[in-house]
């Protein structure tokens, strides 16, 4: 089956890493064949790797926030050369610092000059023509069946780009009843000589049909759950294909698995919650001297949003506007309420956030976790859009999966077409939460919040 079809998340991830580390390590011992004209030995190498092993922690954790270990970096080949060069000029300035500044015991000057070179071209060898080849395969003849807006998405994605491995040469919809479904996929199946076919498990007559997509596995012919495909290359829950079954397999809250994932994240949000916190208290004079300076209001103001199973809950920001409007904002999205001077400030910055460390240390809130909103906007979108309460069943958090991949995210006013959007999103976080997919947003929203983008 091709690479990126079956390949989950975690598992592109750890290739791409060990593939990064091996490159990494290469690097070394080529870059000091070249700076001492012959192989190295085992003890230069190791009094080397004794200090560049740290390095690789931070490059790892830099190709992190980078994004380089999504499935976007192999599916948009042409930003990875310019992603790699930031990259790799990031980890460079910090090698430098490190060398020049931590207590180690070699020079680095030419060697680290070298091992740069050699690293960004190993690393773009490595992600730009090893890793493709290595992981495509030879194009197989697909039918799609299924009848909704994201299994047109997945017929225009896959037959687009060329490194999914399969080509959709049919689509079709389920026919009325059962046995003409039968018939009608039997044919296409045929006609189009497949040897893949995606379909919508969750389509009435689809299901109705499944004991017949189960003799065709028997032909060769290997059937794959639209939906599940669907996530795994858009990283989101197609919103069509959710239903009750659906809800009770991937939201259960009791498995052991869960309890202690829950426990452990609220240790770690209380520890990195209460050392920011700590840490950010040197900053709360000046903030609110510029405050007082500005308009002389309050420093803080706090809004109603709903929280963990529906709870209300009282969110904390430094004020950055004229006065408090309780987050309610008039038919264009906009408040009637002026953004103060500094206000403008410390909302570009995110500074006006830094309060909420405290909801995270109370409870109300997690660092990680579909953020929490306004009780006015959740009445109606619990009406409008189906299941849209099941994001409330886990903690909401400063960011989220939906934060950092949604492109267009709803502010305040009723937007119910981004919001359904957004909600797949959410639910994606739902259904696979876990300790690498919080690292994953926590480093790509630290990326977002320096390059100035937000979340």
């Amino acid at each position: 089956m091709p690479f990126m079809i079956h390949t989950k998340s975690s598992v592109y991830t750890a290739i791409l890493l060990v593939g990064d580390l091996v490159a990494y390590l290469f690097s070394l011992i080529i870059a000091l064949a070249i700076r001492y004209g012959q192989m190295p030995g085992r003890a230069l190498i190791y009094l080397h790797l004794s200090s560049f092993a740290i390095l690789f922690i931070v490059f790892i954790i830099i190709n992190f926030s980078a994004g380089l270990y999504n499935k976007r970096s192999l599916l948009s080949p042409n930003h990875i050369p310019g992603l790699l060069v930031r990259t790799q000029a990031i980890a460079v300035l910090i090698s430098v610092a490190f060398f020049y500044f931590a207590p180690v015991s070699i020079t680095p000057k030419a060697n680290l000059f070298i091992y740069a070179v050699v690293s960004t071209l190993l690393l773009a060898l490595w992600r730009m023509v090893i890793f493709p080849v290595a992981s495509s395969a030879r194009s197989q003849r697909a039918v799609l069946v299924g009848v909704n807006s994201e299994i047109q998405d997945l017929f225009d994605e896959i037959n687009t780009r060329s490194r999914y491995g399969i080509t959709f040469v049919e689509k079709l919809e389920p026919a009325a009843s059962a046995e003409a479904t039968v018939v009608k996929i039997g044919e296409a199946v045929r006609r189009a000589n497949a040897s893949v076919i995606v379909v919508d498990l969750h389509n009435k007559m689809v299901e109705s049909a499944i004991p017949f997509l189960y003799s065709l596995i028997f032909s060769g012919v290997q059937v794959i759950d639209a939906a599940k495909l669907y996530e795994g290359i858009f990283d989101r829950v197609p919103l069509s294909m959710v239903g009750e079954r659906w809800l009770v397999e991937n939201t259960g809250a009791s498995a052991v698995g869960r309890l202690v994932y829950d426990v452990v994240k609220r240790t770690i949000d209380i520890l990195v919650a209460g050392i920011l916190g700590v840490i950010s208290l040197i900053f709360y004079p000046f903030i609110f001297w510029a405050i007082r300076m500005d308009d002389k209001g309050p420093l803080f103001i706090r809004q109603d949003r709903i929280g963990r199973n529906g709870r209300p809950i009282k969110i904390i920001k430094f004020r950055s506007m004229a006065a408090n409007d309780g987050g309610a904002y008039n038919s264009e999205g906009k408040s009637d309420l002026q953004v103060t001077h500094v206000g403008k400030f410390i909302r570009f910055t995110r500074i006006d956030e830094l309060p909420q460390l405290w909801n995270v240390l109370r409870g109300d809130i997690s660092l990680i976790g579909p953020r929490p909103e306004l009780p006015a906007l959740v009445s109606v979108y619990e009406k409008e859009i189906p299941y849209y309460n099941v994001r409330h069943l886990i903690q909401p958090g400063l960011s989220g999966w939906a934060q950092i991949y949604h492109a267009t995210h709803p502010h305040h006013a009723v937007a119910v077409n981004d919001t359904r959007d957004k909600l797949s999103y959410d639910l994606y976080y739902v259904k696979h939460r876990s300790f690498l997919l919080d690292l994953r947003i926590a480093l790509q929203t630290f990326r977002a919040l320096l390059s100035k983008r937000g979340v």
